[in-house]
């Protein structure tokens, strides 16, 4: 059996049972989680939700909404589910088994007001150095970054959002292929330290927006003086803040 590790998330709010080895939630997923703006009533999904990290942390921040995570590899989803129950999230939070690379209508879902994603990092091996073996599944996009932008831009109604965290390097890659699905972009750079270049980048999107792309101020992680994070990082990581968009 797979060793696991129970944890924490959201200062304490989120029980997260995760793998100990492998991909585990971290950083990324508390921001992407940090980025959900549901409103009440409204219904997200999130592409390759993983054991829940991001998926239980964004339902908690939003209490008024309802979320569906989507996730192929049936261990991960099937504790998915149990992070779900142990958080009495069951009734607001769905996950089912499911693959970014099939189409979206063959879920059987009505369109949803958002979606969230923090796809695999990598998509071409030759590229760049490749993670570890244990991570593959979950860092490397075995039909590239264009099958989960398709999926994203499938799963939401017009009007809908649309929002990633990935490479900052990527980003030239993300907008180009939303393309004319999805407008109204914002991107937040997201950099380790003040004085380095950004690492992440935080991307919305509107489905069918036509606002021009608009670039908000960088999250900056740690400081120089030997802090773990800055304030605004680490209000955001807590659950104090949240990653606003305007």
């Amino acid at each position: 059996m797979d060793e696991m590790t129970d944890d924490t998330v959201l200062d304490g709010r989120v029980k997260l049972r995760q793998p100990a080895r492998g991909y585990r939630a971290g950083v990324d997923a508390a921001l992407l989680a940090a980025a959900c703006d549901a409103g009440p009533g409204e219904r997200v999904i999130e592409a390759g939700c993983g054991a829940g990290g991001a998926l239980l942390a964004a339902a908690t921040r939003r209490a008024g909404a309802s979320f569906v995570g989507i996730e192929r590899d049936p261990k991960a989803a099937a504790l998915a589910r149990e992070n779900a129950a142990v958080n009495g999230l069951s009734d607001r939070v769905a996950v089912i088994d499911g693959d970014v690379v099939h189409r979206f209508a063959g879920l059987g879902l009505e369109p949803f007001d958002a979606a969230l994603a923090n796809p695999p990092f990598f998509d071409d091996p030759t590229a760049l150095r490749g993670p570890a073996e244990a991570r593959r599944a979950a860092w490397m996009a075995d039909d590239g970054l264009s099958a989960w932008t398709g999926f994203l831009t499938k799963a939401v109604r017009e009007g809908g959002s649309i929002t990633l965290i990935h490479r900052a390097d990527r980003l030239a890659d993300i907008l180009a292929l939303l393309g004319d699905k999805a407008g109204s972009c914002q991107v937040r750079p997201v950099h380790s330290f003040a004085d380095e270049p950004a690492k992440r980048v935080l991307v919305r999107a509107i489905k069918t927006g036509k606002a021009p792309l608009k670039l908000l101020p960088a999250l900056v992680l740690h400081g120089r003086d030997g802090g773990k994070h800055t304030e605004e990082a680490e209000a955001i990581l807590r659950g104090r803040a949240a990653l606003a968009w305007d």
